[in-house]
């Protein structure tokens, strides 16, 4: 049987095929799953998708029609998916709940000192021999207050590096994590957290609870030299009350690794076109924002927990058991 892998990238394409050796031919398609591209499936009981692929109702009947009986998205976000649907359909979803939290903690810190640093402004200017400091000074962590929204295992990781830099850690989340107070991070309001902390990095999941959790009157609440950070999702800053923000002068840094309209645009080349997001556009534009391809997960460590996870699934759904990955169990 073979399987059929959308939005594969170029690195991910020999993991996926080395796991899946021994057990399935796989397909590796570097096309995202959307309504033009579903009907490409047609034929394959089996499906993975990439974290932006479009999972709705819509994308969701298309594949039904054509056999695919069952969805391994290569991610733990499930934002995407309609899974009401997908359980009306009588579809399997899976997805990978957990992969090396290592690999995004430590990339929001590399997003954290890049803004601090102006290490983006300094690269650029000695690639033109302008060796001057005018506008590159930063501050240090040590001292500071580090805020965590999310303090699951990504978060964790998060404080554990800021702990290393011996910052004050503030935590929010609807549970405390026991390994984060032994750190030494006190658990406040949310609003407390913005207004007291230099760094906040979000670290938690899309959902409707979630949507916008950082918007323009939590965006008003922090610091004016505050560091942002977000290596979670993008739908949880609004982010056209952060460009206004940043148009007042508001800000140290900001670093976005997803953005809350990047289906259709990131994991793309789109250097030779023009940027219809106005809003994308504008921000780029800031000297103190620094937005990368949500690239955060992408080490060969995550990304080879992910595909092996996903081989897992496969398996688990032939065989008929279900595990902790599975949102909507075969029929």
């Amino acid at each position: 049987m073979e399987i059929l892998a959308f939005g594969v990238q170029a690195d991910e394409k020999p993991l996926i095929e080395r796991a899946f050796q021994d057990h399935d031919a796989v397909r590796c398609l570097d096309v995202f799953l959307n309504e033009d591209t579903a009907p490409i499936a047609a034929g394959h009981e089996i499906v993975s998708t990439s974290v932006n692929a479009d999972l709705g109702a819509g994308v969701l009947e298309i594949l039904a029609a054509g056999g695919t009986r069952m969805v391994a998205q290569r991610s733990t976000g499930f934002n995407n998916i309609d899974l009401d649907a997908a359980e009306r359909l009588g579809m399997t979803i899976a997805r990978v709940s957990y992969y090396s939290p290592y690999s995004v903690a430590e990339f929001a810190w590399a997003l954290a000192m890049a803004v601090n640093r102006r290490i983006v402004r300094a690269s650029t200017r000695t690639r033109d021999f302008d060796f001057r400091l005018h506008g590159l000074m930063g501050r240090d962590m040590h001292g500071r207050t580090a805020g965590v929204l999310g303090t699951g295992k990504i978060g964790e990781a998060f404080a554990r590096i800021a702990h290393g830099f011996g910052m004050r850690l503030l935590g929010w989340d609807v549970a405390e994590n026991p390994a984060c107070v032994e750190l030494g991070m006190r658990y406040v309001p949310k609003d407390e957290l913005l207004a007291r902390s230099d760094l906040v990095s979000l670290h938690v999941p899309l959902m409707p609870a979630t949507q916008h959790l950082i918007d323009a009157v939590a965006l008003k609440s922090m610091r004016d030299d505050a560091i942002l950070v977000n290596s979670s999702r993008g739908g949880l800053v609004d982010t056209a009350a952060l460009v206004t923000e940043l148009r007042a002068g508001r800000f140290t840094g900001v670093g976005l690794d997803v953005y809350e309209a990047e289906a259709g645009l990131f994991f793309l080349d789109k250097s030779l076109e023009a940027i219809a997001d106005d809003t994308l556009a504008r921000l780029v534009t800031f000297p103190n924002v620094l937005v990368t391809s949500h690239q955060a997960y992408y080490t060969e460590d995550a990304v080879g927990q992910i595909v092996d996870a996903t081989v897992t699934n496969v398996l688990d759904y032939r065989a008929g058991r279900r595990s902790e990955n599975v949102l909507v169990p075969r029929s």
